[in-house]
């Protein structure tokens, strides 16, 4: 398999499920309303990140991959900021050569 950006059919977007989307059989279909990662191919992930498709994992032979740090009330800011840090050290500590670049998505009220 190629690198894990290379595994997603469009941009990954988090959206509420219509119900009808395409799915993995073994992740299931997921329910009208449910939150859900989704890319033009259809969901990538639901049950806010406990089900996911085995097309976008992560394995030995990914090259380049996307990890998404969400966080809801109480978590603060400052608090995410410092897993995504300790997430990028931990990287860094298994492969020294790895580039890491962040991006913050504000969140809507």
């Amino acid at each position: 398999m190629g690198p894990l950006r290379d595994r997603y059919s469009g941009p990954a977007r988090l959206v509420r499920a219509e119900g009808d989307e395409a799915s993995e059989e073994a992740l299931g279909p997921p329910e009208p309303g449910e939150v859900i990662w989704r890319d033009d191919a259809g969901v990538t992930c639901r049950k806010w990140n406990w089900r996911q498709v085995a097309r976008t994992r992560i394995t030995e032979e990914t090259v380049n991959a996307l990890f998404v740090l969400e966080r809801l009330e109480p978590m603060t800011m400052e608090e995410l900021k410092a897993a995504g840090e300790e997430l990028g050290d931990l990287l860094s500590e298994l492969s020294p050569e790895v580039r890491i670049s962040t991006r913050l998505v504000p969140g809507r009220k």
